[in-house]
């Protein structure tokens, strides 16, 4: 007589090989992989001030490298940027995927697209990458500042789970990094003294952080921009 495993005695990797299988305990081990590589990444932060967001980020350097080449901050409409932690590749295809997205919108209605739609878009696209086999998750997590009628800041992360939040940090030094937020966060704070705080606690997380590996941007008046070498070096 042939004796048949229980699903509780089965090894991990019977649960791993496809996204749509879950373990007995309810995991989906492929959606965990994936937090992993966020988790692992170099870290990104965001802050909501008085009328604005910033959004700031860690990027390795090299001297060979063109430094306009490894942004962590990107603009994806007028009025809305992200930052991203994970696979770069993830990111940029979401990236443009969020664009399209946004310039439909405008097409379509004539006004942009709000931030909050703008992440659920992006959130359910990576949900949609969880459900479907012969696929994998999008190993990459999302900081999105921008403003429509008031400041908005939300996190995306591989599941497709979306919040919105005053503060957030993403990434490998994420733990230590809402630790000081919790403690420093005011929301009347000005412009100037979020990106301040924000320098601070990448200064803090990231051992290496040099004025070259800094990415800033900024969303306020209903415009995102990035913040030039020169203009980042007065905080710094």
């Amino acid at each position: 007589m042939v004796e048949i495993e229980s699903p509780e005695s089965m090894p991990k990797m019977a649960y791993d090989r496809a996204i749509v299988v879950f373990s007995p305990e309810g995991r989906l081990y492929q959606v965990e992989y994936a937090y992993k590589a966020v988790e692992n990444a170099t870290t990104i932060l965001g802050i909501v001030f008085k009328g604005g967001v910033v959004l700031s980020a860690y990027k390795t350097t090299n001297k060979l490298l063109v430094p306009e080449s490894t942004e962590k901050i990107i603009k994806v409409d007028e009025h809305i940027g992200v930052g991203f932690c994970g696979f770069v590749a993830d990111a940029h295809s979401l990236i443009e995927y969020a664009r399209i997205k946004a310039q439909v919108n405008k097409i379509t209605f004539n006004e942009p697209i709000s931030v909050k739609s703008l992440t659920k878009a992006i959130a359910y696209k990576k949900q949609q990458y969880t459900q479907v086999g012969g696929i994998r998750p999008f190993g990459v997590s999302f900081l999105i500042g921008g403003i429509d009628e008031k400041e908005h800041l939300f996190e995306t992360d591989p599941s497709g789970t979306f919040r919105e939040w005053y503060g957030r940090a993403v990434g490998r030094g994420a733990k230590v990094a809402n630790q000081m937020l919790e403690k420093e966060y005011q929301y009347d704070m000005s412009k100037d003294e979020a990106i301040k705080l924000s320098i601070k606690i990448m200064k803090a997380v990231e051992k290496k952080t040099t004025l070259e590996s800094l990415d800033i941007g900024v969303a306020e008046n209903k415009v995102f921009r990035k913040l030039s070498k020169e203009e980042v070096s007065k905080y710094f």
